[in-house]
């Protein structure tokens, strides 16, 4: 069995959460936990709901309340012990005040009296015990700043608390300066403003948990964004080993063209050289004729061979003719690039791939329509139908913005859809959460809950970032994929037909459902545009190259 020298009792488990000090009267809640009287009967009038201040179970009804006498007699057993602690040990942590009237060394102060103005030891303070006068005295925990406590135009103890100045005052106030003010013993008081107080802990405790959960949010979004860097490291590395092997690959074929092109070069060469170094015999041959003949003084046999013989032996035109073993290595360096930029397309082709299973059934929310709208009954299409119905006075439906949202929100992992935009001159896609604004002229931006594209005036397309980003597209895309990472932050756009990425909004902080948006061109005579359609995705076959 524990002993009572082994039970000892700590400030903390006597405390009242609501005054921060050791139980007085202490009673139970129904929910098993402990208050002061004063202090859960004043939070329960100051409050419109009746709950407990701790855990907030919510009781259909008052509950009457009976002081613990158990707790109570635990908190009377702290507090007297606390009398006896050393002064190292000061009861509530005070710090140490001494006795004003003790000579020599000085004792711990056990009391402060207001009348007197004076804190006094165990010794100096039996006449305030004993004498009928200093009984009337008003004792109070010792404090070094005493003066404080008194009224230092009527040096009488401060008693009371006037609300109209929010001053203390003392009895001899209320009957001068704050006559005719309200005031209220100061104990009233500070119970009250301790019941407010509590309030404001319990809204800093909910800030503080508020502060946690972003914090774990973002350690969970850190996880989550360290695994897809390690992935696409690992995606990279394969990349960028598929594409050395492409540039290996052509390396290699390129030195065998050359090593072929130069043992055919050398082939050609020596065929040239055999054919002119039998030109060479015949015209020395012939130039030796020439030397015999010029020698001859035969006159007449000069005359006669002399057409025969002063004519050279025919021999080819070599100047046309040259030998090049060199390969153009820029022409071999254009093909690479073809080759890696089709290489290229493929790994965006793959990465395409790669989201688009995530693909969901995405429909649209007539409820959420403009009324110049017009959905089809499937709600996989929308078009401007150039005719005002009935406003629907919904906070869901738009009434300036043409747009309209989709049924279904999404608040965790991700998703993929895609919409055919050909036949527009002018739309919008993406996304847009739970509570942004429907209503009135809408700045499209992520800080107004909205990240979408857009195709302007048939030519200019944006990214709605704050501030908008032009777009530099290759090609109009005939139909736009939106993807959505709801952990990592991640909106991107791709264009289908290209199998190109074309813009993302990254880092993104999502806390709520996010639902896809639409809107289409405006009917106009000159121009009947193709109604904007969410089309099921078809997924790529896997290129081999990966």
């Amino acid at each position: 069995m524990a002993t009572s020298s082994s039970l000892k009792l700590s400030e903390d488990q006597l405390q009242c959460s609501i005054c921060l000090e050791v139980f007085t009267d202490p009673v139970s809640t129904p929910c098993g936990h402990n208050f002061c009287m004063v202090c859960l009967r004043s939070y329960w009038a100051s409050s419109s709901h009746c709950q407990c201040p701790f855990c907030k179970e919510q009781f259909s009804r008052r509950p009457e309340l009976s002081v613990n006498t158990f707790i109570s007699g635990l908190a009377a057993q702290f507090k007297k012990s606390a009398e006896f602690k050393s002064p190292d040990e000061p009861p509530f942590k005070r710090k140490r005040v001494l006795c004003d009237y003790c000579s020599g060394v000085k004792l711990d102060a056990q009391s402060s009296c207001l009348d007197c103005g004076l804190s006094y030891c165990n010794n100096h303070l039996i006449p305030h015990k004993t004498v009928a006068n200093l009984k009337k005295h008003k004792l109070m925990d010792p404090v070094e700043n005493l003066e404080d406590y008194i009224c230092q135009k009527h040096e009488r103890p401060l008693e009371l608390f006037c609300r109209d100045d929010q001053t203390c005052v003392c009895q001899f106030c209320i009957e001068t300066d704050h006559r005719t003010h309200s005031t209220v013993p100061i104990e009233k008081e500070s119970v009250k403003l301790k019941s407010q107080l509590w309030k404001t802990q319990e809204k800093v405790e909910q800030l503080v948990q508020g502060k946690k959960k972003k914090i774990e949010k973002v350690k969970r979004s850190l996880k989550h964004s360290k695994k897809c860097i390690e992935k696409k490291e690992a995606d990279s590395v394969e990349i960028f080993r598929a594409l050395v092997g492409c540039i290996e690959r052509s390396q290699a074929e390129l030195l065998e063209v050359m090593e072929e092109k130069q043992k055919a070069a050398e082939s050609e060469a020596e065929e040239f050289i055999k054919e002119m170094e039998q030109e060479i015999t015949e015209l020395k041959r012939k130039n030796t004729e020439l030397e015999q003949i010029s020698h001859t003084e035969e006159h007449l046999h000069f005359l006669q061979v002399y057409q025969s013989i002063c004519h050279h032996p025919p021999t080819k035109n070599w100047t046309a003719r040259s030998v090049n073993p060199h390969p153009s290595l820029r022409r071999a360096l254009t093909q690479l690039q073809e080759t890696l930029s089709e290489e290229i397309e493929k790994l965006d082709e793959t990465e395409l791939r790669r989201i688009q299973k995530y693909a969901v059934d995405v429909i649209m929310d007539p409820v959420t329509a403009h009324p110049d709208l017009i959905i089809s009954y499937d709600g996989k299409q929308v078009r401007d139908g150039d005719t005002v119905r009935n406003l629907c006075g919904s906070s869901q439906k738009f009434d300036e913005y043409i747009g309209v949202v989709g049924k279904e929100g999404f608040s965790s992992g991700r998703f993929y859809y895609e919409v055919q935009v050909k036949g527009n001159s002018e739309w919008e896609l993406g996304i847009t959460k739970e509570s942004s604004n429907r209503k009135g002229k809408i700045k499209m931006s992520p800080e107004n809950g909205y990240w979408t594209m857009c195709l302007r005036n048939g030519t200019e397309y944006r990214a709605l970032d704050n501030p908008s980003v032009p777009l530099s597209l290759s090609q109009p895309p005939q139909k736009v994929g939106v993807f959505v990472d709801y952990a990592a932050g991640l909106v991107a756009f791709y264009d289908v037909g290209a199998r190109t990425h074309i813009y993302s909004f990254n880092e993104q902080a999502f806390t709520e459902k996010l639902y896809p948006v639409f809107s289409p061109s405006v009917f106009n005579e000159d121009e009947i545009p193709d109604p904007l359609m969410i089309t099921p995705v078809k997924q790529c076959t896997l290129n081999p190259f990966m």
